[in-house]
C-alpha cells in the first residue's frame, strides 16, 4: 500500500473554510453516551491537550484555545492566528482537579470535547460536567486505531463532515499501511527498543500505555513493557541490563549528552549510535500530546525500525502531513530544523 498525495490535500479547503450546519446532529460517543450538539457550533472546548490538537487540525476556527501553551518555535508551523489563542484550564488529566467551571461556562463554548482513552472515570467526569454546565460534552476514543471513526463522529456534531473524511481517510491509510509493512516481520527483525522520556532518560512507559502507542503500533520490542503503570521510572542499571537496539529520546538535551554519558556507554544502542531524537515541532512526533500528531511519527519510527520496508521520503510525507493536518506548507528548510529535532 501506499499513500496518495490527494489525500493529504484533498480536503484542505474545505477543512479550513466549510459551511456550518443549521441542525442539530447527535453521536454516540465512545463511552456509548449520546451527545447532540446545538444547530450552530462555533466554539468548541477541548478538555485536553489531545483534544485541542484534533480540533485544530479539524476546525481551528472553532477552537477556543490550548491546553498547553503555544511556543514561539511551534507558532512557525500553525496558523497564527489560531496559535496566538489563550491558554484554557484543562478538564481531564494533570491539573484538573480543581477546575472552575464557572470560567468553562464564562467562555459560552457550544461543545466540550475530550479524545483520548475511554474508561468508566473519564466518563462520569464527562456526565457530569455536561450536568452541571449545560454544554455537551463528547469523550472520543484517541487511540491510533479509532482516529478515523473519532473524526467521523466528530465532523458530524461540528458540521465539518467533508473535512473529517479527509483526515480519517488518511488516518486509516496510514495505520492499514503500517500494519500491512510490518505484520510479517520475524521476530529477530523487531528491535528491541527504550523509549526515554525526559532529560534524565529514565522515564518512560510500559505496553499498552499511550504514550508509547506509536512504537508498540510497529511491532517493536518495548523493553520496559513489563513494568508497573504507564508511564514509570527506571534505573540505569535496569537499562544497561535490558540492552536496548534503538532509543527514541523527547529530550533534545538527554539526546546530545547520552552518547558521552559513562553510564549508558555499554548500551547496545549507544555503541552503535542508534539513539533519536523524535521531532518536536509543532508536537512531538511520538507521545506528546498523544494525538493525530502521531501519525507522521508513525513513518518515521516506521523507517528507523524496519528501513527496508520503509523506503517513503520523509520529508515530502511531513510536507504532505502538515499541509493537511497543520495547515501550513513547510519550506524545506522548516523540514530540516523539524526532523533535526530540536526547537
Amino acid at each position: 500500500m501506499s499513500i496518495d498525495r490527494r489525500i493529504f490535500l484533498g480536503g484542505l479547503a474545505a477543512t479550513i473554510v466549510a459551511p456550518r450546519r443549521g441542525f442539530a446532529a447527535s453521536i454516540t460517543d465512545a463511552t456509548g453516551r449520546t451527545v447532540t450538539a446545538p444547530d450552530r457550533v462555533m466554539h468548541v472546548y477541548p478538555a485536553g491537550p489531545p483534544a485541542a490538537v484534533v480540533l485544530y487540525t479539524l476546525a481551528p476556527d472553532l477552537l477556543l484555545g490550548w491546553i498547553e501553551p503555544i511556543s514561539r518555535q511551534d507558532r512557525d508551523f500553525l496558523l497564527p492566528d489560531i496559535a496566538a489563542r489563550p491558554t484554557l484550564p484543562r478538564l481531564t488529566g494533570r491539573g484538573s482537579d480543581n477546575v472552575n467551571l464557572q470560567a468553562v461556562t464564562a467562555l459560552k463554548p457550544d461543545l466540550i470535547v475530550d479524545i483520548g482513552n475511554v474508561g468508566a472515570g473519564y466518563a462520569s467526569l464527562a456526565e457530569r460536567v455536561q450536568q452541571q454546565t449545560g454544554i455537551p460534552y463528547a469523550l472520543l476514543d484517541g487511540h491510533l486505531d479509532k482516529i478515523g471513526a473519532t473524526y467521523r463522529a466528530l465532523g458530524r456534531l461540528i458540521g465539518r463532515g467533508e473535512a473529517a473524511e479527509a483526515l480519517a481517510r488518511y488516518a486509516e491509510t496510514t495505520t492499514a499501511t503500517i500494519r500491512t509493512r510490518v505484520a510479517d516481520a520475524p521476530s529477530a527483525a523487531r528491535p528491541r527498543v527504550y523509549y526515554a522520556r525526559d532529560r534524565s532518560g529514565l522515564q518512560t512507559a510500559r505496553d499498552g500505555s499511550m504514550i508509547v502507542e506509536a512504537i508498540d503500533f510497529l511491532g517493536a520490542r518495548n523493553v520496559a513493557a513489563d513494568q508497573r503503570g504507564g508511564q514509570t521510572t527506571v534505573s540505569i542499571g535496569q537499562i544497561v541490563a535490558w540492552n536496548p537496539e534503538i532509543i527514541i529520546a523527547s529530550d533534545a538535551d538527554f539526546a546530545a549528552h547520552v552518547r558521552n554519558d559513562a553510564a549508558w556507554a555499554a548500551i547496545a544502542a549507544v555503541k552503535a549510535g542508534r539513539v533519536y531524537l523524535a521531532p518536536q515541532l509543532p508536537f512531538n512526533w511520538v507521545d506528546f500530546p498523544p494525538a493525530v500528531n502521531r501519525l507522521i511519527g508513525l513513518w518515521w519510527l516506521g523507517k528507523i525500525f524496519y528501513p527496508d520496508r520503509f523506503p517513503e521520503d520523509i520529508k515530502a510525507l511531513a510536507r504532505d502531513f502538515y499541509t493537511l493536518f497543520y495547515h501550513v506548507t513547510p519550506t524545506a528548510a522548516q523540514i530540516a530544523r523539524v526532523l533535526a529535532g530540536r526547537d
